[in-house]
C-alpha cells in the first residue's frame, strides 16, 4: 500500500498527519453549537384570533374555517391543527423540515391578509406567531417579593423584567403566570343606573367622551411655538368617580361614582401561580419553534441575572423550572461514558497484546479519530447532542479496530523474527486491503442514513456522519500513523503476569475453535441449518418484541394536569389544585422533588385558556444521583396516590426528547361531516377501548357538557318596543362579560378601564334578566326580563379540526410494559370493528411519529444491505464473496433480538439504527477471513487449506477487535441517570448483536466460503493473467517501430 509504505519510510510525514486532524477537530470543537438532538424542530406558525362574545360554533364556522382555507394552499404544509373555543380561534400549521420558518410564517402573512376583510368586524386582526400555539414552556423564572403585592409584582415585570427576556434570541413569548395585570375597575351598579334612567351604553359613551386626549394645534409667537395637548386628567379612581354621565332633568350632574364602584383593581383577578407553596409571579420563557432551546435557556439565565442585579429590595428571580436540566446532565454523562469506554478498550488491547508499548499504538488512533469527527460535524453544519456523543461512544471500538488489525500482523511478524520495521512495512502491505475493506463497508452502511428524508433522517443523519467520519478517519490512520509507530515501538511478543493468563486461555480457545471448524467444514448442512433457525428465530422475535417511538427517559421533571368538569369555577378548581400542591408537598420534605409550581388556569404558548377547570403543577424532581426512585415510578405512583381526589381528573405526563408534547403517547383521530356523527363513534371506540387494561385516562378532546345560559329574544315584542338584538347582546357583553372601553396612562404604561358588573351582580342565571335596556323609540327603559326568555344547555366548549376536517381525537395513557405500538395496533383493529367504513382516521403527535417512521428504518436497513453488498463486490470482483460475507448479518440481528427480549427493551429507533450499524459489524469479521484466503489462494494454497489457515490466523485479530467494540458498548448497556434509556437500548443491540455473530460467523463465513469458493477466483485473477499474457506477448507497437 503507498500509504502505508510512505509512513514507513518517512516517520514525521505520518505524525504530521495525525497531528493537522486533531487541529482542525480541536478548531470545529469550539465553535460547535450544543443542544439536545439534532435540529428536528418543525417549522410552526400560529394564527391566533380573538372573537369576543362568540361561542365556539360561530367561531368555528366565520374565523377559523375562512382562516384554514386561505393557508392550506401554502407549499410544504404537513398538517393542520385547529381550535375554536368561546371568543378565540387558534390554528397550528405545521411545515415539513425542508420549508424555512421565515419564508413559511411570510406565506402563511399573505394567506391571511387575503382573507382578512371576510371575518367579522367585531373580530380582532389575526396574530402569527412562529411558535406552536401549544407550545409548552421551557424555563420558569420565579419572581418573588416580600414588598409588593401581587399586583405591584405584576406591574413591575411587565415594565422591567418581561420585555428584556422576549428580546433574547429565539424567544417567542413570556407568559406571565398568575399576573394581576392593573385595571380600572368599574362595577356598574344597575340598580342605581336605572334609577337614574341610565344604561351601560351611556356610561361607556360618556368614557369614551371624555377619557381622551386630542392634539389641539400650536400657538405661533414671533419667537417660540407651543404646541397645544388636551390632557385627559384620568389617572386614579377618584378621577374616574367624578367623571360626568349625565345631567338630570333638574340639572343634577351624574357621575361615574354615583352608578358604580370605580377602583384599581386586576384585569383578571382569576389567576392563580404558586412555587413551593408561596404566592409568586411566573415567567415563562416560551422559544421560537426552530431555534436551540440550549441556547436560548442560557441567553434567558444570562438576561435573569442581569435583571437581578437591578431588582428592588426584598425582591429576586430564580428559576424554578429548567427544562434543560436534562440536557446539561444528560451530555455530561455521555462525555463520562466516552472516558469510561477508551479505557475498558485500552485495557482490553493491553491484555491481549501484553505490552504498554503495543497498546499505545491502537491508543493514539482514538482520540485522533474522535476529534477529527468534531472537524465533520462542522463541516455538514451538524451540532454536539447527545446523538453525536452517541455515536462517537459507539465508535470508540470501531476506530481502534484498523489499528488492531493492523497492529496484531505486524506483532505477528515481528514474534516471527522479523525486524520491527521489516514487519511494519510488510504487515500494512499484508491487511492494507483488508483495512480499506472493512472501512468502506462501515461507511458505506450510513450511506442510506445520510440520504433518508424528513424527520428520522434529520434525526439520525448527524450520527451516521459522526461515526462514518470517524471510522473513515481510522482507516487513514491505521495505514499511517500505526505503521509508523509499529516501526518504532514493537518488541517480540513475551507474555507475563496477566497477559500470560490472557494468552494461554486464548491458546485453549484457538485448539477448541479448530476442533469445533473441523466439525463445521465436514458438515455444511449443520452451517445452512443454524443460518435458517437464525432468520426463523429473528422473525418470530420481531414480531413479538413491542415497539414504540423511544424509550422511556427520566427527565427529571414531569406536569401533572389536574381537570375538572366542564364548566366548574375558577374557586373550585383552585381548591383541588392546593390538595394536589399539598401531597405534592410532601414529596419536597422527603427529598424526592425539589419544586412544585402550580398554575390556575393552565394555559401553554402564550394563550391563557378561558376555561378555569383546568390546573397544572410542574414538578421538578431532585437531581438523578439524590434519589433512589425514577420519574417514571414516580408517576405511576402519585396516578394511584392523587386518585381518590374527588370531582377531578389527574393525569402526570412527562415529555420525551422524541416527543413534541406533553400530551398522552396514544392520539387517535377520528374525521368527519360533522361533531354529531363524531361523537357518536367516539363513543363506540371509547366504550370498545375500556375493555383493554393497559390503557388508562381514555379520554376526547370533545366534551359536550359545558353548561351554557340559552337567551332567547322575544323578537316581536323587542321590535314592537324598539330594541334591537344588537343592544340586547351589548349589555349582556358588557353586564357579564366585561368590555375593555377605554385606557388611562400612569408613567407610560396604557392600562384598560374595564365597565362590568359587580361580582355579586352576577353569581346566578337570574342576574342576567335583572337588567335594562333604552328603547330606540321612546327612549325610556325597558326591563330585560319583558323581552327575553333563559334557558340551559350543554355544549361542547371546544371543537377541533385536523387537516382541515371537523375531528375529535380519542387519547389514551399506556401502563408500565405496554408499548405505542401495541397501543395503536389495538386500537386500529377496534376501529376496524366498531367504526362504519365512511369513518376517517388519522393519528397525531407521537403515534404519527412511530408510524411514519416505522417504514422509513425498514427501508434504510435493506439500503444498507444493499451499499454494503455492492461495495464489497467491487472490492472483491466477485458476487459470491459479498453473499458469503453478508450471511453474519442475520446472525448478528439474532443477537441483537435476542438481546432487546432479554431486557426487556423495545423496538425503537435507537435499537433499529444499532441494528442497521449491525450490518458494517458483522461483515467486518467475514472480511477479514475471506480477504486473507484470497491472498493464500494468490500463493498457490488450495481452497480448503487457504479457508483453514485464514480463519487461525484471523481468529485473534477478529476477537480481539469483536471484544473492544463490545467493551466500548458496555457502559451503554449499564448506563444510568439522565438520558440512560436510549443509550442502554442502543448498547444492548450492539453487545449482543457482536457477540453472537461473532460467535457463530466464525464457524458459518468459512464453511460456506469452503462450499461455494470453487465457483470464484481471486480479485487480482485477472491481473494476474494480463501480467502473464503481457510477458508472453510483447508489445505490437514496439515492434512494428523497431
Amino acid at each position: 500500500m503507498l500509504l502505508s509504505d510512505l509512513s514507513v519510510k518517512r516517520p514525521v510525514f505520518a505524525t504530521v498527519i495525525s497531528l493537522l486532524l486533531v487541529v482542525l477537530g480541536l478548531v470545529a470543537f469550539r465553535n460547535l453549537s450544543l443542544r439536545e438532538l439534532p435540529d428536528i424542530d418543525t417549522p410552526i406558525v400560529s394564527v391566533n384570533t380573538s372573537y369576543r362574545g362568540a361561542d365556539a360554533a360561530v367561531v368555528e364556522s366565520r374565523i377559523t374555517k375562512p382562516l384554514e382555507d386561505a393557508v392550506s394552499g401554502i407549499e410544504g404544509i404537513r398538517t393542520i391543527q385547529s381550535q375554536s373555543q368561546t371568543g378565540q380561534s387558534s390554528i397550528a400549521i405545521e411545515f415539513t423540515l425542508a420549508r424555512d420558518i421565515e419564508s413559511a410564517a411570510n406565506d402563511v402573512r399573505d394567506a391571511v391578509s387575503r382573507v382578512v376583510g371576510r371575518l367579522p368586524e367585531e373580530a380582532d386582526p389575526p396574530q402569527i406567531f412562529k411558535v406552536d400555539s401549544s407550545g409548552d414552556v421551557i424555563v420558569w423564572f420565579n419572581l418573588a417579593s416580600s414588598r409588593m403585592s401581587a399586583g405591584e409584582l405584576t406591574d413591575y415585570a411587565e415594565r422591567y423584567v418581561v420585555d428584556r427576556l422576549s428580546a433574547v434570541d429565539g424567544v417567542a413569548n413570556v407568559i406571565v403566570g398568575g399576573e394581576q395585570r392593573y385595571a380600572m375597575r368599574i362595577d356598574i351598579d344597575r340598580n342605581a343606573l336605572a334609577a337614574r334612567g341610565l344604561t351601560v351604553d351611556d356610561v361607556e359613551q360618556a368614557l369614551n367622551r371624555e377619557n381622551v386626549e386630542l392634539p389641539a394645534g400650536a400657538v405661533n409667537s414671533s419667537t417660540r411655538d407651543f404646541t397645544v395637548r388636551v390632557l385627559r386628567g384620568y389617572v386614579k379612581p377618584d378621577h374616574f368617580a367624578a367623571l360626568v354621565v349625565a345631567k338630570g332633568e333638574d340639572g343634577h350632574l351624574v357621575r361615574l361614582g354615583e352608578v358604580a364602584q370605580v377602583s384599581l383593581g386586576s384585569e383578571e383577578p382569576r389567576n392563580d401561580y404558586r412555587g413551593n407553596g408561596q404566592p409568586q409571579l411566573g415567567l415563562g420563557v416560551v422559544k421560537t419553534s426552530t431555534a436551540n432551546e440550549l441556547e436560548v435557556v442560557q441567553a434567558a439565565k444570562a438576561a435573569a441575572e442581569r435583571i437581578q442585579a437591578a431588582l428592588p429590595e426584598g425582591t429576586r428571580i430564580f428559576v424554578a423550572y429548567d427544562a434543560t436540566v436534562f440536557v446539561d446532565t444528560a451530555l455530561h454523562e455521555v462525555y463520562k461514558t466516552l472516558a469510561e469506554a477508551i479505557a475498558l478498550v485500552l485495557v482490553v488491547i493491553f491484555l491481549f497484546l501484553g505490552s504498554v508499548r503495543a497498546a499505545l499504538i491502537p491508543a493514539v488512533t482514538v482520540p485522533v479519530c474522535v476529534v477529527t469527527a468534531f472537524a465533520a460535524l462542522y463541516l455538514f453544519g451538524f451540532s454536539i447532542n447527545l446523538l453525536t456523543l452517541l455515536a462517537l461512544v459507539l465508535a470508540i471500538g470501531l476506530v481502534v479496530d484498523d489499528a488492531i488489525v493492523v497492529l496484531e500482523n505486524c506483532q505477528r511478524r515481528v514474534d516471527l523474527g522479523e525486524p520491527r520495521l521489516v514487519a511494519a512495512y510488510r504487515g500494512a502491505r499484508q491487511v492494507g486491503f483488508a483495512v480499506i475493506a472493512t472501512t468502506a463497508v462501515l461507511v458505506a452502511v450510513f450511506l442510506p442514513i445520510g440520504f433518508m428524508g424528513g424527520y428520522l433522517g434529520r434525526l439520525f443523519r448527524e450520527l451516521g456522519v459522526a461515526i462514518a467520519s470517524a471510522v473513515a478517519i481510522s482507516g487513514l490512520v491505521a495505514l499511517s500513523l500505526t505503521p509508523m509507530m509499529c516501526s518504532k515501538l514493537l518488541t517480540p511478543h513475551a507474555p507475563r503476569g496477566l497477559t500470560h493468563v490472557v494468552d494461554a486461555l486464548f491458546q485453549r480457545v484457538q485448539r477448541l475453535y479448530a476442533r469445533g471448524l473441523e466439525r463445521a467444514l465436514r458438515h455444511p448442512w449443520l452451517v445452512v441449518l443454524v443460518m435458517l433457525l437464525a432468520m426463523g428465530a429473528s422473525a418470530l422475535l420481531v414480531r413479538g418484541l413491542p415497539k414504540e417511538l423511544a424509550p422511556l427517559e427520566d427527565r427529571g421533571a414531569f406536569v401533572v394536569s389536574i381537570t375538572g368538569p366542564e364548566g366548574a369555577g375558577f374557586d373550585w378548581t383552585v381548591s383541588k389544585t392546593r390538595e394536589v400542591e399539598r401531597r405534592l408537598m410532601k414529596l419536597v420534605d422527603e427529598g424526592i422533588v425539589s419544586r412544585v409550581n402550580t398554575r390556575v388556569p393552565q394555559g401553554r404558548g402564550g394563550t391563557v385558556t378561558q376555561n378555569f377547570n383546568v390546573g397544572q403543577a410542574i414538578v421538578l424532581m431532585a437531581p438523578w444521583d439524590r434519589r433512589d426512585i425514577s420519574s417514571q415510578q414516580l408517576i405511576e405512583r402519585l396516578r394511584r396516590e392523587l386518585a381518590d381526589i374527588p370531582g377531578v381528573r389527574i393525569s402526570p405526563n412527562m415529555r420525551q426528547g422524541l416527543s413534541r408534547n406533553y400530551g398522552q403517547p396514544l392520539q387517535f383521530v377520528l374525521q368527519g361531516p360533522d361533531y354529531a356523527q363524531l361523537a357518536q363513534w367516539r363513543d363506540a371506540l371509547l366504550k370498545r377501548l375500556e375493555g383493554n387494561p393497559n390503557l388508562f385516562a381514555l379520554d376526547s378532546d370533545y366534551k359536550e357538557t359545558q353548561p351554557q345560559l340559552r337567551v332567547d329574544i322575544d323578537k316581536s315584542r323587542a321590535g314592537d318596543l324598539g330594541v334591537s338584538a344588537e343592544e340586547i347582546g351589548h349589555t349582556l357583553e358588557t353586564y357579564f362579560g366585561g368590555r375593555r372601553v377605554t385606557t388611562f396612562s400612569v408613567d407610560g404604561e396604557e392600562y384598560d378601564v374595564i365597565v362590568q358588573a359587580g361580582a355579586a351582580n352576577r353569581r346566578e342565571p337570574a342576574d342576567l334578566s335583572n337588567l335594562y335596556v333604552r328603547s330606540t323609540t321612546t327612549r325610556q327603559l325597558i326591563p330585560l326580563s319583558n323581552l327575553v326568555t333563559l334557558g340551559d344547555m350543554a355544549a361542547p366548549g371546544q371543537l377541533n379540526r385536523f387537516n382541515r376536517l371537523r375531528a375529535i381525537t380519542v387519547s389514551a395513557g399506556l401502563a408500565p410494559g405496554y408499548s405505542l405500538g401495541e397501543a395503536l395496533a389495538y386500537t386500529e383493529q377496534a376501529a376496524r370493528e366498531v367504526l362504519p367504513p365512511t369513518a376517517q382516521t388519522d393519528l397525531k403527535a407521537d403515534s404519527r411519529d412511530l408510524r411514519e417512521t416505522g417504514g422509513s428504518v425498514a427501508f434504510t436497513f435493506g439500503m444498507a444491505l444493499l451499499v454494503v453488498f455492492l461495495v464489497l463486490a467491487a472490492q472483491f470482483e466477485s458476487f459470491v464473496h459479498p453473499f458469503v460475507i453478508m450471511l453474519t448479518v442475520p446472525l448478528a440481528v439474532l443477537g441483537a433480538l435476542l438481546g432487546l427480549g432479554l431486557f426487556g427493551s423495545t423496538l425503537n429507533l435507537y435499537s433499529q439504527i444499532g441494528i442497521i450499524m449491525l450490518v458494517g459489524l458483522a461483515a467486518k469479521n467475514g472480511i477479514l477471513i475471506v480477504e486473507f484466503a484470497n491472498q493464500l489462494r494468490d500463493q498457490g494454497r488450495t481452497i480448503d487449506a487457504a479457508i483453514r489457515e485464514a480463519a487461525a490466523v484471523r481468529l485473534r485479530p477478529i476477537v480481539m477487535t469483536s471484544i473492544a467494540t463490545v467493551v466500548g458498548a458496555l457502559p451503554l448497556m449499564f448506563a444510568y441517570g439522565a438520558g440512560s434509556a436510549s443509550r442502554r437500548t442502543i448498547g444492548v443491540v450492539i453487545v449482543f448483536g457482536v457477540m453472537v455473530s461473532t460467535l457463530l460467523s466464525l464457524f458459518v463465513v468459512p464453511a460456506i466460503y469452503r462450499a461455494l469458493a470453487r465457483y470464484t477466483r481471486s480479485p487480482e485473477a485477472v491481473a494476474h493473467e494480463l501480467a502473464a499474457q503481457g510477458a508472453q506477448h510483447p508489445d505490437a507497437d514496439a515492434e512494428e517501430q523497431a
